[in-house]
């Protein structure tokens, strides 16, 4: 039977970037970070349901609960030095679970939204917001009303309000948080660069169009 179910679907902006420029340990070995994170993000009844690649999905039966695991996700990977950006989307819909699988096209809607959300952001359905009790958790911000892949209709979505510390550099070419540029390496020309490595340096120095490339991806 089906049953009303909040989904959050939570992905890694730049994760390509990195697994490109720092090889397939240090992708899998910030896999492992991100889940650990994501564990210790869980409220109430939240849990992690299950991962593929660099996304996470997570359900709670609260839609409350699960947004204050989103809140909490946001700030914790924010302020991890020398990791990625998180963006995701929410939805409360029905969904149907079997032998520990869940199905429906509510899992569809928000894997569009969790997309279409730009780095460091959070977006959610207008069913999410209507299903929140306490809604001064925090604020919501309409972003208009969206057409999604294979989804009938428009969906109004609104975006998350997020306090978190802001990176003040990027990695131009891994995409990792700058949180601490004293640790960083810095552009010998450029004040506005850091760099997470020498290795990352010297790709930039070297290949701009490989540096675009990566920067056109998540």
């Amino acid at each position: 039977m089906e049953k009303s179910v909040a989904i959050l679907m939570a992905d890694l902006s730049g994760y390509t970037a990195l697994t490109e420029t720092h090889g397939a340990a240090s992708a899998a070995d910030l896999i492992d970070k991100y889940i650990r994170i994501a564990e210790n993000c869980l409220i109430g009844d939240s849990k992690l349901h299950q991962r593929t690649g660099d996304e996470i999905m997570f359900v709670s039966d609260s839609p409350d609960s699960l947004l204050a695991t989103a809140l909490k996700l946001a700030a914790n990977t924010a302020s991890e030095d020398n990791f990625l950006q998180v963006h995701g989307g929410l939805h409360y819909g029905k969904l149907l679970k079997r032998a520990d699988n869940y199905f429906g096209s509510a899992l569809n809607l928000v894997s569009r939204i969790a997309a279409k959300a730009v780095a460091g952001s959070f977006w959610c359905t207008d069913e999410f917001v209507n299903s929140i009790t306490d809604k001064s958790i925090c604020t919501f911000k309409s972003k208009g009303k969206h057409l999604f892949k294979n989804i009938i209709g428009e969906k109004e979505i609104f975006e998350l309000s997020i306090e978190k510390k802001k990176a003040d550099y990027i990695d131009p070419v891994c995409r990792m948080l700058i949180l601490n540029p004293q640790n960083a390496i810095h552009h010998p020309n450029k004040d506005e660069l850091y760099f997470c490595s020498s290795q990352c340096l010297e790709l930039y120095s070297g290949n701009h169009r490989f540096i675009q490339t990566m920067q056109n991806q998540n």
